[in-house]
């Protein structure tokens, strides 16, 4: 704490805690001495002139400026073990209010890690879309068609979801770690969705009818793909459990987003995709048609399923 004079400065210097005056207790700079502070070990009282020590020497001021702006800084260090997100989340209505009272002319910013985190998003955001936009373009040119890359992401917002329960669930604060996790989560779960639809593009080659075809997905995929969720998930337990605040809201956005998106992978991907063929014809599904020679017969049979177009 420092009181601009005329020809010098007062500096009070000290280890121990310091106080807040008001402007009628520092009329006199015998009155700082006087002062009596809180301990930080206790509730008492004590002189402040036992933990500190007042010198006169010259010094030079300066105005703090941000931005070309004057500035104010209050800075706060939050414990080991604490995330600042969880400081700032319980400080946030004391903040909000008291920046309803502040005079016009001035404004009060949040900066430190919540301006990095917003900073971090934003290009975490944009890089996500990008991803996004690499992964429909890969899945376009691998089934030659516009709708069926929108079928293989259209499980990824449902994995989005159950990542935010699960943080909501586990009391895990949304953070840039958090953000991380479901931005690598929607990989994984095109790498899924891609497993059952990579079955049902092999049967369409082959001229196989539309309902055996999703059928058999389901049956012959469901062991790969459990398989590989249950071992990412039971892998990242113990990193969920001893990994620290750090990587706890990777790992539950990781845990909560693969196990929705898996069962949503499973049931209701394939139903979006018979909507898509036999509903909305929006995709088309030509079965080939076999011709078996009957016993005892010259004709033909060309009887099977029928052909979606």
């Amino acid at each position: 704490m420092s009181s601009l004079m005329t020809e010098h400065a007062v500096v009070i210097a000290g280890s121990g805690p310091t106080g807040m005056m008001l402007a009628t207790e520092r009329a006199q700079l015998s009155d700082v001495e006087n002062l009596y502070v809180y301990s930080s070990k206790g509730s008492e009282k004590i002189p402040l002139r036992s933990v500190s020590s007042v010198v006169t020497e010259m010094t030079t001021e300066r105005i703090r400026r941000q931005e070309h702006f004057r500035t104010i800084g209050v800075h706060a260090f939050p414990v080991p073990g604490v995330l600042p997100s969880e400081v700032l989340q319980k400080a946030m209505p004391q903040l909000t209010a008291f920046g309803k009272t502040i005079l016009p002319g001035y404004r009060m910013e949040i900066g430190g890690e919540r301006a990095k985190q917003k900073s971090g998003f934003t290009n975490l955001a944009e890089v996500l879309a990008i991803s996004l936009l690499g992964i429909y373009g890969a899945l376009l040119l691998q089934f030659g068609n516009a709708v069926k890359p929108l079928l293989v992401l259209a499980a990824t917002p449902y994995g989005v979801a159950g990542a935010l329960v699960c943080l909501a669930v586990m009391g895990s604060p949304f953070g840039f770690m958090a953000f991380l996790g479901i931005a690598s989560l929607i990989g994984v779960i095109v790498s899924h969705v891609i497993v059952l639809f990579d079955f049902i593009e092999e049967m369409h080659e082959k001229g196989g009818p539309f309902e055996q075809a999703i059928r058999d997905a389901g049956i012959e995929r469901l062991r790969p793909v459990l398989i590989t969720v249950a071992a990412t998930i039971l892998a990242l337990f113990p990193l969920a459990s001893h990994g620290g605040p750090l990587w706890k809201p990777l790992c539950y956005a990781q845990i909560g987003g693969l196990a929705v998106a898996t069962f949503i992978t499973l049931l209701l991907v394939p139903v979006f995709y018979s909507i898509a063929v036999m509903d909305l014809r929006i995709v088309k599904w030509e079965t080939v048609r076999r011709a078996v020679k009957q016993e005892g017969a010259d004709d033909l049979d060309t009887s099977t399923a029928p052909v979606v177009e």
